[in-house]
């Protein structure tokens, strides 16, 4: 399933943004041997929205937003560019690189999948930009472009005789270095404007103590927040602890906010001292907080009434939200 594919180039290319850092993503998949998906597919991300997709070999185009569409309509050579690149230029270049890879590897048949992750960002405190163009195949990082040179980087033995060939395309090389130093970081500053409603939003989470049954440990649950550039932890006395926490992932909801849990293993904690325990969350500047209180903390058995249709709910939510974040894979880690 290629859902399943973990790509070292998404890894790669991430970046460790603050708050005035923002990112562009396009994800191009092109693969054979799969009759079940698109044999060629592009998502666009910013930061950690989804803001359109197309599938090539169907030529359609899905755009997320109603901003988006307003910049492509008042933009027909920009909205003819994005079509001509998923319709045509991907869809044809792609179809000649699986081929080629085929023959390097000598295996016509079976499964292979071909990426390509283009990515930017812009800094708002600084005014500049920066970014990166990878090719991946089958899972693992196979070719990548130096910006300074600019020339193609061969990550694998097998990606040399690609980039001895695409080195000699002098013009393609610059277009390449000009897309992810120009181009790129333009549409990211003009999106930012055009749709600052929604990437440039901020929702706080609901916040709650959770636990299977005693005395097992304690969870401090945040949900619905935005973005996912957000930190929580336990406390002891004011202080950050790290000893008997458990950190759990950051999961996307499928409303566009996200989810995360931090564990306390209370059984070394004597009821006296639960007083001196609390979770914090911390979103941009704002923190909340939410003392260690059996009183407040939902459980399997015992109070509050509705404890186990709320509990049955949290593991859905969360066993919803891991598929959501497999299936989101190969766009979100950037």
């Amino acid at each position: 399933d290629l859902t399943l594919i973990h790509l070292a180039l998404s890894d790669s290319v991430a970046f460790h943004l603050s708050i005035e850092k923002h990112n562009l993503r396009f994800m191009t998949t092109a693969s054979s041997g799969l009759s079940d998906f698109p044999e060629m597919e592009v998502s666009v991300m910013i930061d950690d929205n989804s803001i359109g997709f197309c599938d090539g070999s169907n030529k359609t185009l899905k755009i997320n937003y109603d901003w988006l569409k307003k910049v492509l309509h008042d933009d027909p050579e920009l909205s003819k560019w994005f079509e001509g690149e998923c319709f045509e230029r991907q869809l044809n270049g792609n179809k000649v690189r699986l081929s080629i890879l085929k023959d390097i590897f000598k295996k016509t048949e079976g499964v292979h999948v071909f990426q390509l992750m283009s990515s930017c960002y812009w800094d708002e405190e600084t005014q500049r930009g920066d970014g990166a163009m990878r090719f991946g195949y089958n899972g693992e990082d196979f070719i990548a472009l130096d910006l300074e040179t600019p020339k193609w980087i061969a990550l694998q033995p097998q990606a040399t005789p690609m980039i001895l060939a695409w080195d000699l395309n002098k013009v393609r090389l610059m277009k390449n270095k000009m897309f992810i130093t120009q181009a790129c970081p333009d549409w990211l500053k003009r999106s930012l404007i055009k749709g600052k409603s929604i990437l440039l939003r901020t929702e706080h989470p609901s916040l709650s103590l959770l636990q299977k049954s005693p005395p097992s440990p304690v969870s401090c649950h945040a949900t619905g927040f935005y973005p996912r550039r957000a930190l929580m932890f336990w406390r002891k006395d004011g202080e950050e602890i790290h000893e008997n926490v458990d950190h759990g992932e950051i999961l996307p909801n499928d409303d566009g906010t996200f989810q995360m849990r931090v564990y306390l293993n209370i059984s070394s904690i004597s009821p006296e001292d639960w007083r001196r325990y609390d979770c914090v969350f911390q979103l941009h500047d704002k923190e909340e907080i939410v003392k260690l209180d059996k009183a407040v903390i939902r459980t399997n058995r015992g109070k509050p009434n509705d404890v186990p249709d709320t509990f049955c709910v949290f593991l859905l939510l969360n066993l919803k939200a891991v598929i959501v974040m497999v299936l989101f894979s190969l766009t979100l880690h950037l």
